[in-house]
């Protein structure tokens, strides 16, 4: 952090008496630059603070600093080539994102998937929401002074990403699933890593709840700190975890059920003033929601094929593509744009980690995007981080950022 001392008038000064009036006809304010490469801002984003000793004036948030024009990129690449870029805006959670992409295409393109399918994206769609609010409210731990409950729950993130990477290779950009499908039916060893975590999760969660939920210094630091009303969330276009704490029961899975998502219960937590400690608890809550969604995945999960049948946009194992002839004409054809696609414009929205991730596509009938916009979420509740910190000491700034759970990756697309 870099700091310089500006002198300001203050000019608001009226009536007062005159030895009081010459006191505050020069004030000293600190300017103080955070970010944008300080660790405590989570990403390469900058806010200018206005700041009275330790207490928040003003606050002017900058960002655009890894800005990676993804949406252009995008709007050049064919269809099944995004998938490459949307892992890379919320890579904390990132096959939420390439499942969002590929749900939008196949509204696009008028493909129905499988159910079976549709839970195996549950499975892994609710695994990210796990390891997104698992790093979140750890986070927002050591933030506040608490290390040791990160470093625990650490290590079930990394057997999540053992998971993805038996299915895809992958373990943080994960590149997941295909149009149409996923890539490979999950195998034996998947299965096998995947109890292990379920049967391991209750336990370490519960420990970490316990460190928490219920410590003095923790509730200190984030009850009543960064708090936003039920009305102000929604007129800046708050959505996810953030927007139920504030009060408002809205579930993108409940509201607009996608991928099966109504043969699943579960509870929308919500909370009640807004604030840090609000968000944790709802994060915390959507925790056991996502264990609870993946066991009934598990237990019910349907019998067929892991793909649908639409040859014209879904990749053919590469296997196949080598020593089979028809695999490999289709894998030609799709490569090389040749089978057209609808011309219209689609919206498809998913419950991301952070809210309510949205792609807005526009096809002309070509085999790239004419147009292509990326609702992040992030994007749009950053904007009323200057209003939640206004106030509040220097401290709550950094708790408050890390309750919000901005990823610089999705702010700046």
């Amino acid at each position: 952090m870099q700091q310089e001392l500006t002198n300001q008038t203050n000019i608001s000064a009226g009536n007062l008496p005159a030895d009081q009036k010459e006191k505050l006809q020069v004030q000293d304010y600190n300017t103080l630059n955070l970010g944008p490469t300080h660790p405590a801002t989570h990403g390469i984003f900058q806010n200018v603070l206005k700041i009275d000793g330790e207490k928040i004036l003003d606050a002017e948030p900058t960002i655009g600093y890894i800005h990676r024009a993804f949406e252009k990129i995008a709007e050049n690449r064919a269809f099944y080539q995004v998938t490459v870029l949307t892992d890379r805006l919320n890579y904390c959670s990132s096959p939420i994102n390439n499942m969002g992409w590929h749900m939008t295409v196949e509204k696009l393109l008028g493909v129905k998937t499988t159910k079976r399918v549709d839970y195996m994206r549950v499975i892994i769609m609710e695994l990210s929401r796990i390891a997104d609010h698992l790093i979140c409210n750890s986070v927002l731990g050591v933030d506040t002074g608490a290390l040791t409950g990160f470093t625990y729950v650490f290590q079930l993130r990394e057997k999540i990403y053992d998971i993805f990477e038996e299915v895809c290779g992958a373990r943080l950009t994960t590149n997941i699933g295909r149009i149409g499908g996923m890539e490979r039916d999950f195998t034996s060893k998947f299965w096998s890593l995947l109890k292990e975590f379920m049967d391991e999760f209750p336990k370490v969660f519960k420990e970490f709840d316990l460190l928490f939920t219920r410590n003095r210094i923790f509730i200190d630091r984030t009850k009543n700190v960064g708090g936003i009303s039920a009305e102000r969330a929604l007129s800046y276009g708050f959505t996810g975890p953030n927007l139920r704490a504030a009060g408002v029961d809205y579930d993108v899975r409940v509201m607009n059920p996608y991928s099966s998502y109504e043969d699943f219960e579960f509870d929308v937590p919500v909370g009640d003033t807004g604030d840090c400690y609000d968000r944790y608890l709802v994060r915390n809550e959507e925790l056991r929601q996502s264990y609870n969604i993946i066991k009934q995945a598990m237990e019910n999960m349907p019998e067929g094929r892991h793909y649908v049948d639409v040859p014209e946009f879904y990749l053919p194992p590469k296997q196949d593509v080598y020593t089979k002839m028809e695999p490999l004409i289709w894998h030609f054809k799709i490569i090389m744009g040749e089978w057209p696609v609808p011309v219209g414009e689609v919206y498809h929205p998913v419950e991301g980690a952070n809210g309510e991730l949205g792609f807005y596509l526009v096809s002309d009938g070509g085999r790239q995007a004419y147009r292509l916009h990326f609702r992040r979420p992030c994007f749009i509740y950053y904007q009323a981080y200057p209003e939640l910190i206004k106030g509040g000491m220097l401290s709550d700034a950094i708790v408050t950022m890390s309750s919000l759970n901005v990823i610089a990756g999705e702010l700046d697309a």
